[in-house]
């Protein structure tokens, strides 16, 4: 099987972070089952030989706070006392349920990693690749001792850099030399044809999180600005570069001009306006102004028939700053992003300064992680050697009862999801046909791929961070382009095992859990049935739900994007999603900066609608019988408890703004204040009221599945 590091986002709506969208990246059918009581009996024999981790049927109960209303914020509610008590690690940007488990996950990385390398593995193995790459990273003294001298050759490649044709052969190679370039590609499923590979241009290049950051007047982005600016002269100083001071201006004043022709994040997720396939004679026809024969030479691209145009609009205008901008500034802005995007494999220094502005300015962050944990984090990433590490995590850490159990619970929320679709009174039945279609032919995989990638052509060493940096780079670089001409792998997977998250995939309609995210809060076999199906259960729900939210909606059950909808039941449907957005809009979570409640409409719909099918998939799994009481608790009040667990996490301000500029995903409060308060379940649980401050009347609640 091969690899990309691409893969999860260009594809797939993921349950925590990046994704949502089919945003390029920047320079950098069986039917369904009736209602299955299996894994009730798993859970409930579990729960009668075991103890859950999490108090004494699967949550903890410590962390509420009594002196909330559960109406007026059930997130502080259930969290309150761990809100107020727990100070974020000064190394963290935020922190919570997931952190806790993501810890976890590191720290048996770490064990595995010293393992392997206490055995002197032999030469050309995979042990031996892991030990040694991690091994390079923990070597500072060498890297100190090396400066910058790493980059040298390419800084002096870049200073050969002389006419808008050189120019052009850079920003082709800029992807496997670590460069930048206001044009991007990656390759994936063709989105009207899931069995083919197609290459998708794309306009980025931005050094800054998003284009507010350099459009928008805050006092806040403002002062980034300026920060910015401040950072890239040390960093171009780092190299002697000449004026740097002048230079960094310059580079600034390019990267916004190249914000201003980028989409904003509404536009940048919608499927219909991002899909522009053309062949590759019409496309070089239609945007002249580049030699595109040479910057796809460049980047060793051969043969190319046809690609998707991802930004028509902003082609032609970032073409012409390609041809009007001194070929000096766009030197000095890929020299930056060549110097500050190299920086963690670097010396101390260097790497300190990149962290200093972009997770202490831009997120707030102190302090960086230890060391250990960004080096496993390196050589554990999915683009890195992170399918090796999961073979073995999976062996360690995962116990094959517990696939059996997901395998239960998927199907009960399949089982779910079609009641609701039979039942819910907006859609007609043509629509309903096609809806059966896709849900029937969803494929859920659980825990780890079924085949592992082969790292054989992968040289590493412990001589040379910054080459085996480069050397993994080329290694996902020549697999990203061979994929051009041949068939797509539904076997490959977007994340590690050993990830603690989810994610949808539209191309290839399915839904992906790592056996990282199947642990306590979300999953524990010894937990009640509530607790699971508040927590796993909606984040299934979730997934599923993508693939029915207003973006997976466009495509059918094989993965083809094309509209599979009456005109009523579509118009039926977006009017139920601007309800829901405009809901999330009103949100301030930070004065003066508000959920895009456009931008994170997948996401709340995901949401939503994957507690309401867990809700559902609840009832059914209880087989008529009634939820029993335990510590006081209803079973709907500890569906409704384990939910709100789950999103346990506090933010430091500067990230959270970043985050309602840049994640699709609201944040973690409005992940349960925003969507308990459209259930009549949580109502009559908690007995909210009228007077409470998240009451809704029941007109104003939306349930989309």
């Amino acid at each position: 099987m091969s690899s990309s590091y691409k893969f999860l986002a260009a594809t797939s709506c993921a349950l925590l972070f990046a994704c949502g969208s089919e945003e390029a990246p920047t320079s950098t059918a069986t039917p369904a089952p009736e209602p299955a009581a299996t894994e009730s009996v798993a859970a409930n024999t579990a729960a009668e030989t075991a103890a859950p981790e999490l108090g004494s049927f699967g949550i903890d109960l410590s962390h509420q706070d009594a002196d909330i209303k559960p109406g007026d914020d059930f997130f502080r509610y259930t969290n309150g006392r761990w809100l107020e008590t727990f100070e974020l690690p000064a190394s963290r940007s935020n922190y919570g349920s997931f952190a806790v488990l993501g810890d976890r996950s590191d720290q048996r990385v770490r064990t595995i990693v010293d393992d392997l390398a206490s055995m002197e593995p032999a030469a050309g193995s995979i042990e031996q690749k892991i030990s040694d790459y991690y091994l390079s990273y923990m070597d500072v003294e060498t890297l100190n001792e090396l400066g910058i001298s790493p980059l040298l050759p390419g800084l002096a490649a870049l200073n050969e850099i002389e006419t808008r044709e050189d120019l052009i052969t850079g920003f082709g190679r800029a992807q496997i030399d670590n460069t930048a370039s206001p044009f991007g590609f990656y390759i994936s499923a063709d989105r009207a044809d899931a069995d083919r590979h197609q290459l998708t241009l794309s306009i980025g290049g931005l050094g800054l999180p998003d284009r507010d950051y350099y459009l928008e007047d805050t006092e806040e982005f403002i002062k980034v600005r300026e920060e910015y600016v401040a950072h890239i002269t040390r960093i171009l100083d780092f190299a002697n570069i000449e004026n740097s001071a002048e230079k960094a201006e310059a580079i600034l004043s390019l990267e916004t001009q190249v914000a201003e022709h980028t989409w904003p994040r509404s536009q940048r997720r919608n499927r219909d306006l991002t899909y522009n396939p053309m062949s590759y004679e019409d496309f070089k026809a239609e945007y002249a102004g580049l030699d595109w024969d040479s910057y796809f030479a460049a980047a060793g691209v051969q043969g190319l028939t046809d690609l998707n145009v991802f930004y028509p609009s902003a082609m032609s205008p970032i073409i012409d700053l390609v041809n009007t901008l001194p070929v000096e500034d766009w030197k000095s802005y890929m020299t930056y992003r060549f110097i500050t995007d190299s920086a963690n494999v670097l010396s101390e220094e260097i790497d300190q300064e990149a962290f200093h502005f972009y997770s202490t300015v831009l997120n707030g962050v102190p302090e960086q992680r230890e060391r250990w944990e960004r080096g496993v984090a390196r050589v554990g990433s999915l683009g890195s050697l992170g399918e090796a590490i999961g073979q073995i995590y999976v062996q360690r850490h995962f116990p094959e009862s517990a696939k059996a159990q997901m395998d239960d619970l998927v199907e009960n929320l399949r089982t779910a999801l079609r009641q609701s679709i039979e039942q819910n009174d907006w859609m007609g039945a043509a629509t309903k046909e096609e809806a059966y279609k896709k849900l029937e032919a969803f494929r859920p995989k659980i825990a780890y791929p079924d085949e592992w990638e082969d790292f054989s052509s992968l040289d590493l060493s412990r001589d040379s961070l910054f080459q085996n940096a480069q050397n993994v780079r080329e290694f996902n670089y020549a697999d990203e382009i061979s994929r051009l001409g041949e068939p797509t792998d539904r076997e490959e997977w977007g994340m590690t095992p050993q990830t603690v998250n989810a994610y949808y995939n539209p191309s290839f309609n399915e839904i992906v859990f790592p056996a990282g995210i199947l642990q306590p809060p979300f999953f524990d076999p010894a937990a009640d049935l509530a607790v699971n199906y508040g927590g796993i259960g909606a984040v299934i729900g979730h997934e599923m739900g993508h693939g029915f939210d207003d973006q997976g909606s466009k495509s059918d059950w094989q993965g083809v994007q094309r509209n599979w909808w009456t005109d009523e039941d579509r118009a039926n449907f977006e009017a139920l999603a601007d309800a829901l957005a405009e809901q999330y809009s009103a949100f301030e979570p930070v004065p003066g900066y508000f959920i895009d409640g456009r931008f994170t409409l997948g996401e709340n719909i995901g949401d939503v609608g994957g507690l309401s099918l867990a809700y559902r998939a609840y009832k059914m799994a209880l087989n008529g019988e009634e939820a029993p009481v335990i510590e006081g608790l209803t079973g709907d009040q500890r569906f409704f408890l384990a939910w709100a667990q789950v999103w346990r996490r506090k933010y430091r301000e500067d990230a959270l703004i970043q985050r309602l500029t840049t994640d699709p995903h609201s944040p973690s409060e409005f992940r349960v204040n925003g969507v308990v308060r459209n259930f009549d379940e949580w109502y009559e649980a908690f007995d909210v009221q009228p007077e409470d401050k998240l009451y809704l009347a029941p007109q104003d609640r939306i349930r989309i599945w």
